[in-house]
């Protein structure tokens, strides 16, 4: 008899309660990832146009960084016992073997509640009915993607969320407690004997191999691993997090932020495993606004999970949560020249040539390019969603979603701000350098 821990968005053995209370259990562990086909298809997300979007679903930067996180997991997983199988996919077709060849009762995974992840599970269910197998296994979700876990913020339910940002921190702050963290320290079982599987290529999943571009801000390599190298670096090497406030809206460098966003997308590391090492921080280093501001983002980030646990598929939808009869446009012509940062706006062009040479864009860049697309070009907002899904190394469904409808006018913000490009550029980048690292061809 043995316990399958499903891993998706939770690519980490520490502080990972799925695998935790697999190893509490009876029996071996063994631990499944499917790359699914589903995942890598062409973009279409159901909208009615008469062009054909020109990107996937998850493009190479981040099945890249995903690729590296599961080589790190699982040469972790297996200094517990625990192998790691990886299949080229969809669960729906390698459980029902799995199950039928290891006897496995229980299926341990992050709970989900996002469209592809719940029709995911749903074409499982009906593989295991089909297969008899439905009454021999049990499913345990646990909710393991949260700073504040649902079960301890101050709301009798999701529908109680507040609107705003701020009403919903400033409850969570004064009621609610971070939990501890857990590990599988003192786990160990014997290998088991399973089949091997190799890790599929870039070219496997129809993606392009590429080289990573040397001006990323961001510091490439995905894992818990790096994931740890990174905070160590950015906390203890060179105590950036107590400036992290005053640099956070920086666009040049590796160390203007945190970084920490693409390995918690995939779970590479936890909120609670950071949020920890703040407090440690300041008891051992310093304590300010800006150590606080990097727990403030973490919150921003549960702030748009709960958002999608209360409002569900309307983040998907034109009219947003607020249901807005928005007269929106869909022009193939402005997607390409957003694409290929060919706008009349520099700073737009810039920021999107950086995200189409690295997969990732500072916090501001995308601010100022999501506006342009929505606000100034009035293009339908879902469109920018979806190539940011397409192309970002940190695309998490929540963050993504909920703020593009942020800043669309159709989400959280009761502001419904318009962005004026020039004067932002001129606030974030008054001598050019960062427009100039970008734009360089059109230098000469």
């Amino acid at each position: 008899m043995s316990n399958l821990v499903w891993f998706r968005n939770d690519l980490r053995v520490t502080d990972n309660h799925s695998l935790k209370a697999a190893c509490d259990k009876e029996g071996d562990v063994i631990a499944v990832y499917c790359f699914d086909p589903a995942f890598y298809k062409e973009s279409d997300f159901g909208f009615d146009l008469d062009f054909k979007l020109p990107f996937t679903k998850t493009g190479k930067y981040r099945a890249q960084f995903i690729l590296e996180a599961l080589e790190n997991l699982k040469v972790d997983l297996e200094e517990h016992g625990i192998p790691l199988l990886i299949y080229h996919n969809a669960p729906a077709v390698v459980f029902p073997d799995l199950i039928k060849e290891h006897q496995i009762k229980k299926i341990f995974l992050q709970k989900e509640w996002t469209c592809d992840e719940l029709q995911q599970e749903e074409k499982l269910g009906e593989a295991l009915e089909q297969a008899g197998l439905k009454d021999q296994v049990k499913g345990h979700r646990v909710y393991d993607q949260f700073l504040f876990h649902p079960d301890d913020v101050p709301f009798e339910s999701f529908n109680q969320i507040p609107r705003v940002f701020t009403e919903f921190r400033k409850k969570c702050e004064k009621q609610s407690e971070i939990r501890d963290l857990v590990n599988i320290d003192d786990y160990k079982q014997e290998l088991p004997k399973v089949e091997q599987t190799d890790l599929p290529s870039l070219k496997d999943l129809g993606l392009e191999e590429f080289e990573k571009d040397h001006r990323s801000a961001f510091p490439w390599k995905g894992g818990a691993t790096a994931a740890w190298e990174r905070l160590d670096h950015y906390f203890w090497e060179t105590k950036k997090l107590q400036y992290y406030k005053k640099t956070r809206n920086g666009l040049i460098g590796t160390d203007y932020s945190s970084k920490f966003s693409a390995w918690l997308a995939i779970g590479s590391i936890s909120a609670r495993e950071i949020y920890w090492e703040v407090k440690h921080f300041e008891k051992e280093v310093k304590k300010n606004q800006d150590t606080y501001w990097l727990i403030f983002e973490l919150i921003w980030r549960d702030f748009f999970k709960y958002v999608s646990l209360k409002h569900e598929s309307d983040i998907f939808q034109l009219g947003g949560i607020l249901k807005k009869d928005y007269e929106w446009k869909s022009s193939e012509r402005e997607l390409d020249k957003w694409i290929n940062g060919e706008t009349h706006e520099r700073f737009v062009n810039a920021n999107m040539k950086e995200l189409a040479a690295t997969g990732f864009m500072s916090n501001r860049g995308r601010q100022n390019v999501a506006s342009y697309w929505s606000m100034h070009k009035e293009q339908d907002w879902r469109i920018g969603a979806a190539y940011f899904e397409h192309i970002l190394i940190d695309y998490d469904v929540h963050s993504n979603y909920g703020n593009w409808m942020y800043n669309s006018g159709v989400g959280n913000d009761p502001r419904n701000r318009t962005f004026n490009i020039k004067s932002q550029a001129d606030r974030y980048d008054s001598d050019g350098k960062y427009q100039n690292l970008w734009l360089q061809e059109e230098l000469f």
